[in-house]
């Protein structure tokens, strides 16, 4: 790494880009985006990549409606914090459900993200749902259905005043041989008003984040 005092050793990689332009000598030969030379270093040992090439997989929104089960076939236990029910539209039972009741639900992409690929059931009109049934039936595994959860409110400063935006709470776990929840997190805010989509991609921010000792 390049900094104001010359190279700098680095061990440790958290990457946001996708597997094809992680780097261009390996991978999408027209990439502006990844480091030269940074696979055949991975490749040796020299670096850790935090998020390994092929773990893209867990981005399947798909994999949500799944995670009870693996954790209860892999440790025979259950979930300690219960996941966002998650109706998967692949599966015969879940797709008529979803599209009784598509006015009533949040129905993502599955191989989408930032908010794209996204409808919000309740705040729809008609023809948008319409619109995404048709794309349900046409390609069901793309497609996952969940409640429409109702996000907290905070005052939020707008151009001329202070009004209530929604916000969600990203917290982080560091798994070694403990697990830490670091003393800190992510606060998203939608900022276009009655919104509940946060993505920086649809217009949403971030807030500080205040941490308080007991």
């Amino acid at each position: 790494m390049i900094t104001t005092n010359g190279l700098q050793k680095v061990d440790v990689i958290y990457r946001r880009v996708d597997d094809e332009f992680i780097d261009p000598e390996v991978f999408n030969k027209n990439s502006l985006l990844g480091t030269s030379g940074l696979f055949k270093a991975y490749l040796k040992g020299n670096i850790t990549l935090v998020n390994a090439p092929g773990t893209g997989v867990v981005d399947d929104k798909a994999v949500y409606a799944y995670i009870p089960r693996i954790i209860k076939y892999y440790l025979g236990e259950d979930m300690i914090l219960p996941n966002v029910k998650t109706y998967i539209c692949d599966e015969e039972s879940d797709r008529k459900y979803v599209i009784e009741n598509i006015h009533n639900l949040v129905v993502k992409q599955t191989d989408a993200s930032g908010g794209y690929g996204m409808l919000i059931g309740p705040k729809s009109t008609k023809a948008e749902q319409q619109e995404f049934i048709t794309k349900i039936k046409h390609n069901p595994r793309n497609y996952i259905a969940q409640p429409m959860i109702n996000l907290s409110r905070v005052p939020t400063i707008t151009d001329d005043t202070i009004e209530g935006r929604h916000v969600d709470l990203r917290p982080y776990a560091l798994y070694g041989e403990d697990i830490k929840i670091i003393p800190g997190a992510l606060t998203r805010v939608a900022l276009k008003k009655g919104s509940i989509v946060v993505n920086s991609s649809q217009g949403g921010g971030s807030k500080d984040t205040w941490v308080l000792n007991s």
